[in-house]
């Protein structure tokens, strides 16, 4: 009887606020992700002068921006995605890929006359995959 009660609760509360069904069903790490982020997004912010680069990865492909935050614009970006698609170019292992994205976006930054920009990692940890693409931008000529 008592567990009939909770579960009529429990309907209405879902069919009232549909927010609180989707946040039954995001996973554990990628709320504590989102925290991260918001949290990292209060001290850093991005200009024409130093824009934002911007890292997002997924489980197959890294992906990062050049962002400036005051127009809202994306300045340049650059993805894993583009050595997949070239069979002469392969490229063995996420974490070279990630260096490989990294010297890309030097490159397009650069041709954009950017030198010096923001580095948000997007919550993840500064390991691995994110290190090496910092790593290969800063080799590609990218100050931050």
């Amino acid at each position: 009887m008592r567990l009939n009660i909770l579960l009529e609760k429990l309907v209405k509360l879902q069919v009232r606020n549909k927010q609180e069904i989707i946040m039954a069903k995001t996973s554990v790490k990628l709320l504590a992700r989102q925290k991260r982020v918001k949290r990292i997004r209060k001290n850093i912010i991005g200009s024409l002068i130093r824009p934002r680069m911007r890292v997002f990865k997924s489980s197959k492909h890294i992906y990062v921006q050049i962002i400036d935050d005051a127009c809202g614009n994306t300045i340049c970006s650059a993805s894993s995605i583009v050595f997949s698609k070239n069979d002469n170019e392969s490229v063995q292992g996420k974490v070279e890929q990630a260096k490989r994205v990294g010297m890309l976006v030097a490159e397009y930054a650069l041709s954009k006359n950017i030198v010096k920009v923001v580095f948000d990692r997007g919550g993840y940890l500064y390991h691995g995959r994110i290190k090496s693409l910092s790593e290969g931008a800063r080799a590609g000529g990218l100050i931050f």
